[in-house]
């Protein structure tokens, strides 16, 4: 029908790649290792970027049809190669160039699979920064050594959380949606608590609310 707005396909998470729903849960408080024992997991990482890569295809190709946010005109294809470390997986950030003169400005749309700028890819940024409040010193540091993450980068992530996640524009405005408030000094536990119970995976729910933040311009306050 003439008209008709296009429906961007649904894509569908493989169960396998997924940690089983509420088994990571910070509320759980019956075996918080099991976000250790899938970090641990060579495979099981690789299942989940697997599934996250189809996932970002979406939403480029939802960006792509909507053209450019700047100025409306068509966008080409500009991907570029990302560095990515805890997956065996080279990896290309979906992103266009404005077709049109005058404009020729990038737009580059939110992902699943990066966090921002960091190396790493970002489910393990998540889930290790959160572990933090729920496996003992010793386990988290056999963690770093098998991902290859030092304790500096660790306490980086951490700061990110605090110093540049919780003051920025979008988290504010996001912030005032969510009732009783999320505790912030306990971030990104008591925020992976909230995507419990909406009929999703509750990383995979994370990973999707954090998608702005994948861009560069998003965490400006």
């Amino acid at each position: 029908m003439a008209g008709r707005k296009r429906r961007s396909p649904k894509i569908e998470t493989p169960a396998e790649a997924l940690p089983r729903r509420g088994s990571i849960s910070p509320i759980d408080g019956v075996n918080k290792t099991a976000g250790e024992n899938f970090l641990s997991n060579e495979r099981s990482r690789s299942a989940l970027w697997s599934a996250l890569t189809k996932i970002d295809a979406d939403l480029a190709a939802q960006a792509c049809t909507q053209g450019c946010p700047h100025c409306g005109g068509a966008l080409h294809r500009a991907d570029y190669p990302r560095k990515v470390r805890g997956v065996t997986a080279e990896a290309r950030r979906h992103s266009f160039c404005c077709e049109r003169e005058g404009c020729r400005r990038r737009a580059t749309p939110g992902s699943v699979r990066f966090l921002g700028r960091k190396v790493y890819a970002g489910f393990i940024v998540v889930l290790l920064t959160a572990l933090r409040h729920g496996l003992s010193a010793d386990r988290l540091r056999v963690l770093h050594e098998q991902l290859g993450v030092d304790r500096r980068t660790l306490e980086r992530w951490r700061c990110w959380w605090l110093e540049q996640f919780a003051p920025s524009r979008l988290w504010r405005v996001a912030r005032a949606r969510l009732m009783p408030p999320v505790d912030e000094a306990a971030l990104p536990w008591s925020l992976w608590e909230r995507f419990l119970g909406n009929g999703d995976d509750p990383l995979l729910g994370l990973l999707r609310f954090l998608a702005p933040w994948s861009t560069r311009a998003a965490p400006a306050n």
